[in-house]
């Protein structure tokens, strides 16, 4: 008896943990925005080879590197022929490099889905970034907004807004990537890896100052600009139903895809699970 107690408790420990670090590989994965160009490319341009060569590349290094850039047909003596490529890709700060691998895949996969020969393109999920232009913008400093979310739940509590702008401020000063709390409310924050220290501290000082204006007191916000983020939220709260600048309907469908993904794998391993253990009755 004591024997089959234990192996069932083995046995509920290995399902819990399967399940918990599924959704957290889902969770790094989830969309939260994409950018494409107005100018395309022909299928017989030499940036397709270049495209292909770049993107290899990137996903070659994801596994030993959280950041790198890259720069193809620019050695030319016509450094603006249709060649020329720039492109970066970025893991937030805490990945681990096999995890950092396995986001990039993910981008590299669909990034060329949702943006179809277009010269340039962006994709950013949870955890990692990818992007890459005919132009060359890196360690150009960009403050445009890419995106914006503020929960529809607010708060004119003073002791949150206190912690939350004690947050956001500690976060403005991130070189690279930092979290930061402060009792209920946390966050994190993260510049990419093509700016300076300098550039780094201007990106998120923009940030952290649209944050307020854009959010508000909202319990929770994410604001992307071109080159850093700023991200917060209350303990234990995240409201997926909020007010977001990304209406992308290819955006909802990659999430719901992911969702309903994840919703049948857990319904598949819990039956499994269930039909073992009855069966043993």
């Amino acid at each position: 008896m004591l024997r089959n107690l234990q192996q069932n408790s083995i046995e509920i420990f290995f399902l819990f943990f399967f399940l918990n670090n599924h959704f957290f590989i889902v969770k790094a994965h989830i969309f939260i925005y994409a950018g494409c160009s107005q100018d395309k490319y022909t299928l017989n341009s030499p940036y397709v080879t270049n495209l292909n060569s770049l993107l290899s590349s990137i996903t070659n290094s994801a596994p030993q590197a959280l950041y790198n850039s890259f720069s193809l047909g620019n050695d030319s003596s016509t450094a603006s022929s249709d060649g020329s490529i720039n492109g970066l890709y970025q893991c937030r700060g805490d990945l681990k490099t096999e995890d950092c691998a396995k986001c990039i895949v993910n981008v590299v996969s669909q990034i060329g889905l949702l943006c179809p020969y277009t010269y340039g393109a962006a994709l950013q999920l949870d955890a990692c970034f990818v992007r890459y232009d005919h132009f060359d913008f890196l360690g150009k400093l960009d403050t445009s907004l890419s995106y914006k979310k503020c929960s529809k739940s607010t708060t004119n509590d003073a002791e949150f807004l206190r912690r939350r702008d004690d947050v956001i401020t500690n976060l403005q000063g991130a070189i690279g990537f930092r979290v930061s709390s402060s009792g209920y409310v946390a966050g994190y924050a993260q510049c990419l890896g093509d700016i300076d220290a300098t550039d780094c501290t201007s990106c998120l000082s923009d940030a952290v100052s649209k944050v307020k204006s854009l959010c508000g007191s909202a319990k929770a916000a994410d604001v992307f600009l071109a080159q850093c983020y700023v991200r917060y939220w209350a303990s234990g709260y995240y409201d997926t139903s909020s007010d977001s600048s990304n209406k992308d309907d290819v955006g909802k469908t990659v999430a719901t895809i992911v969702g309903v993904t994840a919703g049948v794998a857990v319904i598949i391993v819990f039956l499994s699970f269930c039909r073992k253990k009855c069966g043993n009755i």
